[in-house]
């Protein structure tokens, strides 16, 4: 749970970023932005989807 709190917060930073830079026309900084706004927004949303399929940790899946 501590893991889904923390990457959508460095999503968020990460969506401000790139749009910040956008403003200011770092393109360079736009793209790392948004490299990382994409991986960790993936992580996040994989993990949440984890979460609410699986019954929990420690839980065997389907075999």
């Amino acid at each position: 749970m501590p893991f889904i709190i923390i990457s959508a917060l460095i999503t968020i930073v990460c969506l401000i970023a790139v749009f910040r830079e956008l403003k200011r026309k770092n393109f360079l900084a736009v793209g790392f932005a948004g490299l990382s706004f994409i991986v960790f927004g993936w992580f996040t949303v994989m993990t949440i989807i984890s979460l609410v399929t699986h019954s929990g940790p420690g839980v065997p899946g389907p075999h």
